[in-house]
């Protein structure tokens, strides 16, 4: 044997003992584009930390959910980083299913975590997931219909505002509506605004003993005025509208106002996809003086299985995926743009973002005004905005959106709909126990 080949020999050797010791990570993940991006982003990762793989499973969201959900429940351990939203989070702390994210390293900083952001996904003070991307929901407006009414949006409006508004900038002869908004049902479809848009009208889901609330004066409040306003102001065939829908209206000019998404905003101020990009205004999600606004709040977090096998190398991809470095990352090959939005102060404190993103106040603003903790006037029982973060809220919110859809197409009146909301909603928390 020659010494070349000998030397060949042992570097193969020793190239097969580092493979053979390196750890891969599993993880779980949505398809949308700014999780494809961080896939394409994570040589950074590796090269920081040469003994740790990474296999990436990315899935539909629905069929993320499902999946991960079986998986966490009977114990799979399939997965050793999961993504999931901030519905999650607080249930599946409850069980004991995640592990709580106090190791992320001193230079991660979690004191730069929006307040809001952080305490939809924390229990007893404790982290239990690293946001990704937050979001909240506001107005968007056209500009140029306000002037030629001879309107001005406050930065902070109320429904009473949005509704006289949304009538006087509506021309149906040029299928112009004055508002979109979500009728399409689904727990996170209809029910995410109009559980958001309740709690400004004083409604909520359950009273402090788990009793369902449709019964009551709010609810028939905020149902009444979203019908009334979506017959008067509103395109025809609503209540199949969901967030893509409403999305492709505004975009083509045929809607004055859109109350949705801040993750929206970007997409309808973009020139090659909106054809309203330069006359697109922002303002506040409506309330009705009662100390709620009508906007929601959401994450799509990194969180650590309890059946993990490899904790450290997971927490090491989460603090990196989910740090202030890696939104310089993005902003170093993607532009500020493309920034991870909706989870640091730091983000919007930076000068270079705030000026790609002309919409990122209004962002902040509208994040910082939502409280999970506290997201009703009344007090309740359950966390969540425009959920509730109970296991049964999937099916009990898709049924009574069924309803509530059903009363925005005219196939029944407000009171029918509330009515079977109740008794629905009653039939199932008996059920699973929460009524005595």
């Amino acid at each position: 044997m020659t010494l070349r080949t000998f030397l060949l020999g042992a570097c193969s050797a020793l190239a097969f003992a580092s493979m053979a010791s390196a750890e891969t990570l599993t993880i779980a993940t949505v398809n949308n584009g700014d999780m494809i991006r961080m896939q394409k982003l994570t040589d950074d990762f590796k090269a920081k930390n040469p003994g740790i793989d990474l296999e990436w499973v990315t899935l539909e969201e629905n069929v993320l959910r499902q999946k991960v959900t079986t998986d966490i429940a009977t114990k799979g351990g399939q997965y050793d980083v999961l993504t999931i939203g901030t519905y999650e989070v607080p249930i599946w702390a409850k069980q004991g299913w995640l592990l709580p994210l106090d190791k992320l390293g001193d230079a991660y900083d979690v004191n730069d975590l929006l307040p809001a952001i952080r305490s939809g996904i924390s229990m007893d003070g404790k982290l239990y997931a690293a946001p990704f991307y937050g979001e909240s929901s506001m107005v968007m407006y056209r500009k140029d219909l306000f002037d030629a009414a001879g309107l001005k949006m406050p930065d902070a409006p109320t429904w009473d505002f949005i509704a006289d508004a949304a009538k006087k900038i509506t021309n149906k002869d040029k299928e112009i509506y004055g508002i979109c908004l979500r009728g399409k049902a689904g727990w996170g479809e209809n029910m995410a605004f109009l559980t958001a848009m309740s709690n400004s009208f004083g409604a909520r889901w359950f009273d402090e003993k788990w009793k369902p609330q449709f019964d009551q004066p709010e609810w028939k409040d905020t149902l009444t005025f979203y019908v009334n306003l979506m017959k008067e102001a509103g395109p025809p065939g609503a209540s199949s509208n969901g967030f893509n829908e409403n999305l492709a209206l505004f975009q083509t000019g045929k809607c004055g106002m859109w109350i949705d998404a801040t993750v929206a905003a970007s997409f309808v101020s973009d020139p090659k996809q909106s054809q309203v990009a330069d006359k697109v205004g922002f303002a506040l999600a409506p309330d009705k003086g009662l100390g709620k606004r009508g906007n929601w709040l959401w994450a799509w977090n990194l969180a650590i299985p309890a059946g993990s096998q490899k904790v450290e190398a997971a927490e090491k991809f989460v603090a990196w995926a989910t740090s202030k470095e890696y939104t310089n990352l993005v902003a170093e090959k993607e532009g500020w743009l493309n920034a991870p939005p909706g989870t640091r102060t730091s983000l919007y404190a930076n000068a270079e973002y705030q000026k790609a993103a002309p919409f990122a106040k209004m962002t902040l603003d509208s994040i910082n005004s939502a409280d999970p903790t506290k997201p009703t006037v009344k007090p309740v029982p359950y966390v969540g905005v425009q959920f509730v973060a109970i296991p049964e809220f999937q099916g009990i919110g898709t049924a009574v959106g069924q309803q509530f859809s059903a009363a925005l197409a005219g196939q029944i009146s407000v009171d029918q709909a509330l009515k079977s909301a109740q008794q629905l909603a009653t039939r199932e928390m008996t059920k699973a126990g929460y009524i005595k």
